[in-house]
């Protein structure tokens, strides 16, 4: 019998679950304070474009977004800047669960575009992201090294 998935809005008890996740993922990248970005997240009133995906109450995935008002040419947009599913929960379209559901949100709330970033090798997070809909923007990615 399948799990049922139950994909809600993110909140502040969730950063310790969301660091166990990322530190699973990547014990490089577990340095991220979930708790300051929910934080933030949150004070801005923008709790309802990040969410956390449970199983039996456990959190095992997560999906942080924020809505940009403007920005070298873009109009107001959205940007998936972080998203995680447990290892031990992959493979179940947990990630697709919350990329939907994100999409659908901000549908209703008349955004036009989500954009992300994603790096060229990661070719399973290209895959995801593909199988969301999303495909090349215009923009190029730049950096300066400090």
């Amino acid at each position: 019998m399948e799990d049922t998935v139950n994909i809600r809005e993110i909140s502040l008890n969730d950063a310790e679950a969301i660091q166990t996740i990322r530190r699973a993922i990547s014990e490089e990248d577990a340095q991220v304070d979930f708790v300051k970005i929910i934080e933030q997240q949150i004070s801005e009133g923008a709790d309802k474009s990040s969410l956390v995906a449970q199983i039996n109450g456990e959190v095992v995935g997560y999906m942080i977004s924020t809505v940009l008002l403007a920005g070298f040419g873009i109009k107001k947009s959205a940007w998936i800047m972080a998203i995680g599913v447990h290892p031990d929960f992959m493979g179940r379209g947990i990630g697709l669960k919350l990329g939907k559901k994100i999409c659908d949100i901000y549908k209703d709330n008349g955004i036009k575009h989500i954009y992300s970033s994603v790096l060229w090798d990661s070719t399973d997070v290209l895959s995801f992201f593909k199988k969301l809909g999303f495909e090349r923007s215009d923009f190029i990615n730049l950096k300066k090294k400090l």
